[in-house]
């Protein structure tokens, strides 16, 4: 067994913060079930990945034995963001069996979940590369998962885009129609956040004109059918202020390297961490 090198800086600062809560939410005021197994009782056991995946979430798992019993041990036999093949042995553990029982399905929980980001994310980054573009993820997450499935997002190769409503100005449709055009609210953004980069969404080329005439940083092609986006690349080059472009919306995986070779910079793709299916993983113990 091998354990699994992270990069700790990338890891969320809440990670430990989300295990606690999904400990709490699961065991309450204790496990039943386990109770049933004498306390001295050993055990070892391993996780089976039944799918074609890449792993994520080894960060997760280990947490959450360790604040159930770090009595427990952990090897891995993949690295973090690894491509497994069907029926492969993920990790091995050993360690007191009350301890195990509890933890399995928490872990498992977040194990499956990350590896589900992280699998559909390495695809949608495969299918373009060599093209320049990079696929971003949205604010379409799991409630209180947000910092977690981004980093699934990274391990797999794709790039976040903004984390919350703090880290970066977008300027949608609404925001548009409340400021009073796209003009004004890149002005106003500009007013309250003076050094920050700008981005507005847009539904017509004219709409993508006015945001690059604004100075936008960043303009979001919503919708666009592809020869609209070749336009756009082309009106954005031809620009005495350049933005990069952002296509969003009606994005599937078997059109996805038609749109990154218009030569738009970003894809962003809601599915990557709102449609995901949990892979196959479970626990057996070795007997």
């Amino acid at each position: 067994m091998r354990n699994v090198t992270l990069d700790t800086a990338a890891l969320p600062a809440d990670l430990a913060a989300q295990v606690e809560r999904a400990v709490r939410e699961d065991l309450g005021p204790g496990d039943v079930s386990a109770a049933l197994i004498p306390a001295d009782r050993q055990a070892r056991a391993h996780v089976l990945c039944r799918e074609a995946a890449t792993i994520c979430g080894a960060p997760w798992f280990d947490e959450t034995f360790r604040q159930i019993d770090p009595a427990v041990t952990i090897g891995w036999r993949c690295a973090e963001g690894a491509d497994v093949t069907t029926d492969s042995i993920v990790c091995e553990l050993a360690g007191p069996a009350r301890a195990v029982l509890t933890g399995e399905r928490i872990a498992l929980n977040f194990l499956q979940l990350l590896s589900a980001t992280a699998t559909i994310t390495r695809r949608y980054t495969q299918a373009i590369a060599g093209t320049g573009c990079r696929i971003l993820d949205t604010r379409k997450t799991v409630p209180g998962l947000r910092t977690a499935q981004k980093y699934a997002v990274r391990c797999a190769g794709g790039t976040n885009h903004r984390i919350g409503l703090y880290d970066l100005v977008l300027i949608k449709e609404n925001h548009i129609a409340a400021a009073g055009g796209i003009t004004a609210a890149v002005a106003a953004a500009r007013t309250h956040q003076a050094h920050g980069r700008v981005e507005v969404e847009t539904e017509t080329l004219a709409q993508v004109r006015e945001a690059l005439d604004a100075g936008a940083d960043i303009v979001m092609l919503d919708n666009f059918a592809l020869a609209q986006m070749r336009a756009a690349v082309a009106l954005t080059r031809a620009h005495p202020h350049p933005a990069q472009l952002e296509v969003s919306g009606g994005v599937t995986l078997a059109g996805l390297r038609t749109i990154a070779e218009t030569g738009v910079d970003f894809i962003s793709v809601g599915a990557l961490t709102k449609n995901v299916e949990a892979v196959d993983l479970s626990m057996r113990f070795d007997t």
